[in-house]
């Protein structure tokens, strides 16, 4: 079943400078129960993409499209019903945790507040829930009373979760969630979401500039650059055959661990990422990528179906005229050091 459909998404920042084109013209399918990794490096439109989704922008941010969740528009919703759907119908998991709570309340209370707004419940009840998530969450319930900065990086992000859980939403939104935690907090926050979302049977999706976070928890993988998507589809799948010169040079820019005899090191890519205000013509990525064609500097290519790789039946899309034509798109100019 379809829970969230993105269509023609477009966010434009509006400021005295003129307007920034931030986010543009994305299409994503979500199923209930299915996890969406969202990839690309800073600046590509990833978190306003997010913030979108539950009209978290400032006012004077332009957003044109639609946003289906559970087939209702969230760009059209008067007031009461978008605060409705919040918590309840999606929630959102912050980057930084340290900044998204409130520094001054007790992280139990924070956690009971959602419950309060959205159901008819006492207070006892609601924070009575609120500890029983922290323990689902790996917290034991004392920590309730635990303000913010008595807890580690990895125990706030826990209690963000917490957070997102406590009215039930089908959607949960993650922008960056395990950013800045060590490797063995990254690793617990990963399987603790990754057993959430089978349990609870929610749709996911997971924002972050990190390949190997989402390889490792999510079914569908969309690389963004410039505020498009330019390809899109199985993880596995795309990791390991990128379809977007873009995606390779994610991939090429990935260590290898354990690859002692080759000794490679990772990749690297030339140049860096267009400024919004001021796009390149034709495709975004041309003036950096190793195989573009003449075509690329005067015409943007769609994101269209490209030939499959493996046996995997989600269906690939390439934002690339050179993978749409067959060819091979390795990144030749893309060296490794050795």
């Amino acid at each position: 079943m379809t829970l969230l459909e993105i269509r023609d998404l477009n966010v434009t920042y509006r400021s005295s400078r003129g307007t920034v084109p931030a986010v543009r013209g994305v299409d994503i399918t979500l199923e209930a129960g299915q996890t969406l990794g969202v990839a690309g490096e800073s600046g590509c439109g990833k978190s306003t993409m997010a913030m979108a989704l539950l009209r978290l922008l400032p006012k004077s941010t332009e957003i044109t499209g639609e946003i289906l969740l559970d087939g209702e528009d969230i760009l059209t919703m008067g007031w009461g019903r978008l605060r409705a759907v919040r918590w309840v119908g999606a929630s959102i998991v912050f980057q930084g945790a340290m900044h998204s709570l409130n520094a001054v309340q007790r992280v139990g209370g924070q956690v009971a507040e959602p419950i309060l707004l959205h159901e008819d419940v006492s207070r006892a009840e609601a924070h009575r829930r609120a500890q029983e998530l922290l323990e689902q969450v790996g917290l034991p319930a004392w920590r309730a009373r635990n303000f913010p900065h008595e807890l580690s990086g990895g125990q706030r992000q826990r209690v963000m979760i917490a957070m997102a859980l406590a009215c039930n939403p089908d959607l949960i939104v993650a922008d960056e969630a395990t950013t800045a935690l060590d490797v063995m907090v990254q690793a617990q926050v990963l399987q603790l979401i990754s057993q959430l979302i089978a349990q609870r049977n929610v749709g996911m999706i997971m924002i972050s500039h990190d390949l190997s976070v989402l390889s490792q928890t999510c079914d569908r993988v969309a690389v963004m650059y410039a505020g498009r998507v330019v390809e899109q589809g199985d993880a596995h799948d795309l990791f390991t055959s990128a379809r977007h010169p873009y995606s390779a040079a994610l991939g090429s820019a990935f260590p290898i661990i354990g690859d002692l005899s080759a000794r490679k090191r990772p990749g690297g890519l030339a140049g860096d990422p267009p400024n919004p205000a001021n796009l390149p013509a034709g495709c975004s990525f041309q003036p950096r990528c190793p195989v573009a064609i003449d075509k690329c500097a005067t015409e943007s290519p769609l994101l269209e179906p490209v030939s499959q790789s493996s046996d995997t039946t989600a269906q690939r899309l390439s934002a690339c005229f050179v993978s749409q034509a067959g060819d091979s798109i390795v990144p030749t100019r893309i060296k490794e050091t050795s």
